[in-house]
């Protein structure tokens, strides 16, 4: 079991409020991971802190932890979806397993007002990158009328093969572009990990300007070292926040750092970059 799989055993939490909570003010919708809080941090402390920033919610988060998210206002802003790095829907036996698991995760997800889930496609182990993104489109054809039924979107994740995930098989933009116009649905899209990006290709606000149809979630973290995002690392993130809100982008951007300075100021210094206005 990863971060990125789960078996949905609860029944889902309605997360409509009553009241808002205070978003931040500014064009961007931000939203959190576990990891920008550190390693000790209880969950129920990480909720009270993202309520307290004005943030929409977390990601990655399980049904098991909904209503936690649900008390102090938070949505589950990526929920935890099928495939594995290792192990995804880039291999045809891998369909009928993740299948039934994309299905019980969409009702969930729509029952609870939770708007994405992630995907995975896999390592290669061998196999062409032209087989992986065939397969890919095979298995997404299979829930995507589930999908626009729900109104849920699976965000299929750009992971770099060069540092972290060695044999990863979506490691380029043009493999998730290809996978989504062949699967031809608003509803699959790429997380576009902009890390990732930029150890694999570079480029990033162009690539993210011309593929920004295929987009439907950002994830944050400086490069080199997955850190926060300030003048030790080579990616312009004040740039990079002003083109993505001058895009209208409707979407979550959600960080995804390892702090190595004191985790709750980093994050306040993380939001005020995305305060785009």
């Amino acid at each position: 079991m990863t971060r990125r799989l789960f078996l949905p055993t609860l029944a889902a939490p309605a997360f409509a409020q009553d009241a808002k909570p205070a978003y931040r003010k500014g064009k961007l919708k931000q939203a959190l991971c576990n990891s920008v809080f550190g390693r000790q941090m209880p969950l129920e402390e990480r909720c009270r802190h993202a309520q307290r920033l004005g943030v929409y919610g977390l990601d990655l988060i399980g049904p098991k932890d909904w209503p936690l998210l649900k008390k102090y206002g938070l949505i589950p802003t990526m929920v935890p979806g099928c495939g594995t790095i290792p192990e995804g829907f880039n291999k045809v036996e891998n369909h009928p397993k993740f299948e039934a698991i994309a299905h019980q995760i969409i009702d969930q997800c729509a029952e609870a007002g939770a708007p994405n889930m992630i995907g995975l496609t896999g390592e290669r182990r061998g196999q062409d990158a032209r087989k992986g993104i065939d397969n890919c489109v095979t298995f997404l054809n299979k829930i995507k009328s589930h999908l626009e039924d729900k109104k849920i979107t699976i965000a299929v994740e750009y992971l770099n093969s060069k540092v972290n995930h060695k044999d990863y098989d979506f490691d380029h933009m043009a493999y998730g572009v290809e996978m989504c116009k062949r699967v031809d649905s608003a509803r699959v899209t790429i997380l576009y990990d902009m890390y990732h990006v930029q150890i694999m290709e570079g480029d990033i606000i162009r690539m993210m300007r011309e593929n920004i149809p295929y987009i439907s979630h950002f994830h944050t973290a400086g490069n080199p070292g997955r850190h926060e995002m300030d003048d030790t690392q080579e990616m312009n993130y004040r740039g990079i926040a002003k083109a993505i809100a001058d895009l209208n982008f409707q979407g979550f951007v959600s960080h995804e750092y390892s702090p190595v300075r004191d985790p709750l100021q980093s994050l306040e210094e993380t939001l005020k970059i995305f305060d785009v206005v």
